[in-house]
Formats: structure tokens, C-alpha cells, sequence
């Protein structure tokens, strides 16, 4: 029998996504169905607010790096 390690205490950062409000809560498929639009959004008016798309983004990691990484690659003009 193996004794499980112990677990890394979680980051003030980590626990903060964690209780972050999602209303109005998005699904990560309905996230990635919107996520072209949102950046494009942005690209074109950086003032642009969706706040189902902030608040998922806020507390989903992978979606959010998803979009940092499309609209890092949209503001290089590398497509």
C-alpha cells in the first residue's frame, strides 16, 4: 500500500479562482462557441464588455488561456 502524497497548500491566487461569481454562468463549449467573436470584439473596440465571457474567463484557466493566446496571435498579424 502506497501512502498518497501530500497535496501543495493551494495559492491565495488558485483559491481566488475558485470563489470567483460566474454569473452569468457560461459552459466552456458555450465559452469556445463565443470566444472568436469576443476577440475579434476586442481587437476592435478595446472597451468591449460581455460579462458571461469575463466572468467564465476569470475563473476557467484553460479557456482563458485559449483567448489570451487568440488574440495574442490576431494582434501579431501572423494569420
Amino acid at each position: 500500500m502506497t501512502t498518497p502524497r501530500p497535496r501543495p497548500p493551494l495559492t491565495p491566487r488558485a483559491v481566488g479562482a475558485l470563489l470567483v461569481d460566474t454569473t452569468p454562468w457560461l459552459s466552456c463549449d458555450e465559452c469556445f462557441e463565443r470566444m472568436d467573436v469576443h476577440v475579434e470584439a476586442l481587437l476592435a473596440d478595446p472597451h468591449h464588455r460581455d460579462p458571461a465571457m469575463e466572468h467564465h474567463l476569470q475563473g476557467c484557466t484553460a479557456c482563458a488561456d485559449e483567448a489570451r493566446s487568440l488574440l495574442d496571435l490576431l494582434r501579431s498579424g501572423t494569420i
